[in-house]
This record gives structure tokens, C-alpha cells and sequence, in this order.
């Protein structure tokens, strides 16, 4: 008879319900490999519901781990909270425990897959509207940054105004110039949700942002595209002259309605309406698409800019 073979890499596993506890036991060996095999094994059981509810009640234990002197014992932990995120009873579970203070200091760790795991955890909390921790002022490694941006929409689209208060219409216009184009369209994608709000439309016009949006119209992502267009789609309403959209044929629908309200906003201003005149045969030419939002959209902007006192 063949003997099964442990995964040195993982903890012996108790049989049903004991499972988890044994584990949590386990962990409160002094042996980081020790502590590190426990929580490897954690990971593996958290995708069946049961032992999904034993784990995150077991908050107390996990805010231990948090603060352990074993970096790869913080990181293997903020790996399981990772895990516990992608549940809705984990979500609401870490909102109710204490371990967000713990998470936030993590966030400066030296460790760059501990705070790589930090940032998949808060994003996942963001998706709850009570999930909003402070990210404006980490970013660091690529992969983190783009982690943090994705999160930091999450959380402003809920509400914008900490961030807003926290500079981070300022911090964000020096991020669209990024190289990598996933942290130029996340950078975006976070400037659009801050600039619903009046102020967020403000501070945008005020630290001449729109001048760095206009040229990622013309990036070669077409999520970057589309979400530059956005930001520019709501600010433009406020914005005291006129500033020349260039709009040009696209196949992607949410990019040509971002433009074509975009220049709707343009042509409130007089100067506005005259430069777009010019645009008017274009802009027929959408208001006969097969899609109505787009068909919407356009009317609207003909009307506007044909639009005499």
C-alpha cells in the first residue's frame, strides 16, 4: 500500500470542522515556515463556504499575522484576506473586524508582495459602500499603483470628496503621463469619477488638466481614450471658454457618446458654438446611427450647437 505524500509547502489538514481550527492553531507556532505552511493551507480551504465563515471569524488570530515580523507571513496572510474578498460575507466580515488599521499601515510595507496583497484586498472591500480607505498617497511598484487607481474609482464613485480634499485631482493629472497604459487608463477612469462633483470639475479647470487629457485622445489604448473623454465630457460644462474637441470616428459607442456630450458642453459657450459649426455634418452623420444613445446624443449636440438667441 502506497503512502500519501505531504506538500511541504502545506500544513496537515484535520478531517470536516476541525480543519480550520486545528490550522488556527498551528498558527501560533514561533516558526514562521510553520505559520506560513497553516495559512497556505487556509487558502486552499476558503473556497468552501463553511470553512469560509470559520475563517473570518477568526479576526483576532488574522490581526496577529498582520503585524508578524515575517514578511512572507504578513503577505501569505493578506493573500487569504485576498481570497476571503471574493465573498460577500468576507467583505462585510472584515468591515466589522479590526483589522482595517492593520491593512492600512501594510500599505507602506517593505514587503512589495505584502503590499501588492494589501491593495487586492482593499480593492475588493471597495466594492461595499463602506469600503473607503486612504489610498491617495501610495503608489508606488506598477503592478501596486494600478491596484491602488482601480480601488480609488471604486471608493470615488461612491463618494469622491475625500479624495477630492486629499489632492488628489493634482496627484492623478501627473499620473496620465505614465508609460504603462493600464495606469494611464486607471489614472482616467479615477479623474472621471472625482470630476462629477462641482469642485472636482473645478479643480480639474484649475490645475490645467484638460490640457494633459486632450492628448491621450489620441492614445493608442482605447480605454485610455474613452476614459479621458469622460473626464473632459464633465468638465467642459464649467469651464469659462471654449476649448476645441477634436472628434474623430471610432468603433467603440461609449467613446463617441463621452465625445459627442463632451461637445455638447463646448457649444454653451458662444465661441464654442461657431468653432462647431464647422463639425455639424459629422455630428448628422451620428445622429443616424443604429444606436440610440448615440443617436440621443447627437441630436442633443446639434441642437445646442444650432442653437441661435
Amino acid at each position: 500500500m502506497t503512502t500519501p505524500v505531504m506538500d511541504p509547502n502545506r500544513a496537515p489538514v484535520a478531517f470536516g470542522r476541525r480543519a480550520v481550527p486545528q490550522l488556527f492553531e498551528q498558527l501560533q507556532v514561533q516558526d514562521p515556515a510553520h505559520k506560513v505552511r497553516a495559512l497556505t493551507s487556509l487558502c486552499d480551504l476558503v473556497h468552501e463556504p463553511e470553512r469560509l465563515y470559520q475563517t473570518v471569524t477568526g479576526g483576532e488570530r488574522l490581526q496577529v499575522l498582520l503585524q508578524d515580523d515575517d514578511a512572507a507571513v504578513r503577505s501569505k496572510t493578506c493573500e487569504l484576506l485576498h481570497l476571503v474578498m471574493n465573498h460577500s460575507i468576507g467583505r462585510s466580515a472584515l468591515l466589522a473586524s479590526g483589522l482595517l488599521p492593520s491593512l492600512s499601515h501594510l500599505m507602506d510595507d517593505p514587503s512589495t508582495s505584502c503590499r501588492t496583497n494589501v491593495h487586492r484586498v482593499l480593492s475588493g472591500l471597495a466594492q461595499l459602500p463602506a469600503g473607503k480607505p486612504r489610498l491617495l498617497q501610495h503608489q508606488d511598484a506598477e503592478e501596486e499603483q494600478e491596484l491602488l487607481l482601480s480601488t480609488l474609482t471604486s471608493c470615488s464613485r461612491l463618494d469622491p470628496l475625500p479624495a477630492l480634499a486629499s489632492d488628489g485631482v493634482p496627484i492623478l493629472g501627473q499620473t496620465l503621463t505614465h508609460t504603462s497604459p493600464s495606469i494611464r487608463r486607471e489614472a482616467a477612469a479615477a479623474l472621471m469619477a472625482l470630476s462629477v462633483p462641482g469642485d472636482g470639475k473645478q479643480q480639474v479647470c484649475d490645475h490645467g488638466i484638460l490640457s494633459t487629457l486632450l492628448p491621450l485622445l489620441h492614445d493608442r489604448n482605447l480605454d485610455v481614450q474613452t476614459n479621458a473623454a469622460g473626464v473632459i465630457m464633465n468638465t467642459v460644462i464649467i469651464r469659462p471658454g471654449p476649448l476645441f474637441v477634436q472628434f474623430r470616428s471610432t468603433s467603440c459607442l461609449t467613446l463617441v457618446i463621452y465625445c459627442l456630450r463632451a461637445l455638447t458642453g463646448l457649444s454653451e459657450a458662444p465661441e464654442g458654438r461657431v468653432i462647431l459649426s464647422n463639425e455639424l455634418p459629422l455630428l448628422e452623420r451620428r445622429s443616424n446611427e443604429q444606436d440610440e444613445d448615440v443617436r440621443r446624443a447627437a441630436q442633443t449636440a446639434i441642437k445646442v450647437v444650432t442653437w441661435k438667441p
